[in-house]
C-alpha cells in the first residue's frame, strides 16, 4: 500500500498488470521550474520508480534538456565533464564511492526513499571531498500525501543515527 501511495504522490502507478497509469504532472511542473531557475547549472535527479524516469526523460527532451542516466562510467565521465544539465539516478545505483562532485553541487529528489542508508549515500555523491560549491539538496513532496511521511521518516531516522554516533563517541572518548 505504501507504495502505491508513493507512486500516486509521484502522478503515476503502476496497475496490476504493470501499466504505468499516470493521475498528474504536478512534480513534473515542478522539476521543470526547479531547472529552469537553476538557469542551466547542473542538477542530479533523484527518482525511485521506472515511470518516473521514463515521465522524466518525456519532459526534458520536451524542454530540449541535455540529460543522460547516470548508470555506466561513461555516464558519470560526461556528468562530471559538465557535458550534461541534467543527471537521472536511481538511489540504488549511487553507491559507495561514486565521484559525482565535479559535475554540480544540486540534486532534487523527485521520488523518495524509506531508507536512510540509500538517501545518505546519494546525498553523500555530492558531498564530497573536493566539491568547490555549496550543495543545495530539494525535495518535490506533494502536500497531504506518504511522501511527508517518508520524508519525516528519513529525518527521524537520520536524528536516531546520529544521537547513536554521539553516544558511541562519549563513550569511547577518554576523560
Amino acid at each position: 500500500m505504501a507504495n502505491k501511495l508513493s507512486q500516486l504522490a509521484n502522478g503515476c502507478v503502476y496497475s496490476d498488470d504493470g501499466t504505468p497509469i499516470e493521475f498528474h504532472s504536478q512534480k513534473l511542473d515542478e522539476l521543470e521550474s526547479i531547472i529552469e531557475q537553476l538557469n542551466g547549472n547542473p542538477v542530479l535527479v533523484a527518482y525511485w520508480y521506472r515511470h518516473d524516469a521514463e515521465r522524466i526523460r518525456t519532459r526534458l527532451d520536451r524542454m530540449g534538456v541535455p540529460y543522460a542516466d547516470i548508470s555506466s562510467q561513461e555516464s558519470i565521465s560526461r556528468w562530471n565533464a559538465g557535458e550534461l544539465q541534467v543527471g537521472l539516478i536511481h538511489p540504488a545505483s549511487a553507491g559507495h564511492g561514486l565521484n559525482l562532485q565535479e559535475g554540480g553541487c544540486h540534486l532534487v529528489w523527485f521520488g523518495l526513499t524509506w531508507s536512510l542508508e540509500l538517501y545518505a549515500q546519494l546525498n553523500g555523491r555530492l558531498y564530497r571531498q573536493g566539491q568547490q560549491r555549496p550543495v543545495t539538496i530539494q525535495h518535490i513532496v506533494t502536500r497531504g500525501t506518504i511522501d511527508e511521511r517518508i520524508l519525516a521518516a528519513l529525518e527521524s531516522k537520520s536524528m536516531t543515527q546520529d544521537a547513536l554516533i554521539d553516544a558511541v563517541k562519549a563513550t569511547l572518548s577518554p576523560s
